[in-house]
């Protein structure tokens, strides 16, 4: 699974969780998105983990500082 796939995956899944289009980076954290609070963190985490099949570890979820090191992790876990 590549980049492009997995942004491509992820568009959907946050414009689900945030009942609209949202323009994902690298870069992208919480704060750039307005809704996204822990609630939704939880939520947008569950869909993530349902669209691609993966687990995330609480140390995980914890520590992504960013929509680019969750890529990383979905296609770390993908891979497995």
């Amino acid at each position: 699974m590549d980049r492009t796939e997995v942004y491509s995956r992820l568009k959907g899944v946050f414009a689900d969780v945030f009942d609209r289009e949202v323009e994902l980076k690298d870069e992208t954290t919480a704060a750039d998105v307005p809704g996204w609070d822990s609630l939704t963190h939880i939520t947008l985490i569950g869909a993530v983990e349902d669209e691609f099949d993966v687990k995330f570890a609480m140390k995980d979820v914890v520590g992504m500082k960013n929509v680019g090191e969750m890529v990383d992790k979905i296609i770390e876990l993908a891979d497995e």
